[in-house]
């Protein structure tokens, strides 16, 4: 049989109260009891009960992080790095996805059981403005939103500057020579805010070099993986561009393999730039020129946000952007 709060308060000759207060990390506990209670709860190994402590403070100690898709790259190391800084503060965090689907963006937000199971919710969602009306007008679940979104002061948000990150990454392929530069990821409708704002730093560093944009150069792309860069490359290279810069490192991935299938060289015939700086990126052959996101600073000013939240719900909602950092590598190699 596990040991109880009584067992432990009878071995450190303490109230229960003391150990209650020493297992919830209350300040005000001496030093010495304090030693007394924790060297009692090793000795008989005692584990909290997490059902009576939510039933006591009224939290689980459990946090919720919604990405769309958990096997891209990107968001596996977000969810690393949220895992990391939560527990530095004492939370869980149980990850969930939603598949790009709207619908489950929205169940996993307002279902009716949230507010059993987590103190808050990091939430990385490809909604719209509309959806996030919503979503603000049905809960009171503390919230803080996770990358690629415009910030209109209702949520706490750690966004990443999309212009200023496309804009790099293009400004990087026109000093290395290029200037016929395509782009894939645009999406037709412009309806989220990722793909709209690095087809406004693409444009502008077209615009700021004095080339006018190309239609014809630019692919949309739904979704972006390995197989979507690869299919919009092949038909890029009936219009010839010298470089193509990529909305991710995946989209890039399958870029580089497409160019390779046809018989041409990277970054030779075509250079090639992402975004996110994945691992697979970096070992690849040539090694893939990206613009980093710094996914530890991510995570660590969520974590911050969503706690002062949870603290005080009643704290202004904050905006903070996170650095991003060209690395340039072999596929865009100067020529």
């Amino acid at each position: 049989m596990s040991a109880t709060l009584r067992d432990v308060a009878e071995k450190a000759g303490v109230s229960i109260r003391t150990v209650s207060n020493v297992v919830s990390d209350y300040a005000h506990v001496s030093t010495r009891m304090r030693e007394r209670v924790l060297a009692a709860i090793a000795e008989l190994d005692y584990r909290p009960n997490p059902i009576a402590r939510t039933l006591r403070t009224g939290r689980t100690g459990m946090l919720a992080l919604v990405v769309p898709e958990i096997d891209v790259p990107y968001f596996s190391q977000l969810a690393r790095d949220v895992i990391d800084a939560a527990a530095e503060v004492g939370y869980r965090v149980m990850i969930d996805q939603t598949g790009n689907d709207h619908e489950r963006e929205k169940e996993l937000l307002l279902g009716e059981n949230r507010t059993m199971l987590f103190d808050g919710i990091l939430f990385s969602p490809l909604v719209t403005r509309a959806e996030l009306l919503e979503m603000k007008r049905a809960t009171t679940m503390p919230l803080a939103l996770l990358g690629e979104h415009d910030f209109d002061g209702r949520f706490d948000h750690v966004a990443i500057d999309n212009v200023a990150a496309a804009r790099d990454a293009v400004d990087h392929l026109l000093a290395s020579g290029r200037s016929r530069i395509a782009a894939i990821g645009a999406q037709p409708d412009e309806e989220f805010a990722t793909p709209r704002q690095r087809t406004a730093g693409y444009e502008a560093a077209l615009e700021a070099a004095g080339i006018e944009v190309d239609p014809e150069l630019m692919r949309p792309s739904a979704h972006y993986g390995r197989i979507d860069g690869y299919e919009a490359t092949v038909e890029l290279l009936r219009m010839r561009p010298d470089a193509i810069f990529c909305y991710s490192d995946l989209l890039a991935m399958g870029a580089m393999r497409a160019i390779f299938d046809a018989g041409l060289r990277v970054p030779e015939d075509v250079a090639v730039i992402g975004i996110d700086d994945i691992e697979e990126g970096r070992f690849a052959r040539p090694s893939l020129s990206t613009v980093s996101l710094d996914t530890p600073f991510i995570a660590r000013e969520a974590i911050r946000a969503i706690v002062a939240r949870i603290d005080d719900p009643s704290v202004a909602p904050t905006q903070i952007v996170a650095p991003h950092r060209l690395l340039p590598r072999e596929s865009t190699a100067a020529v």
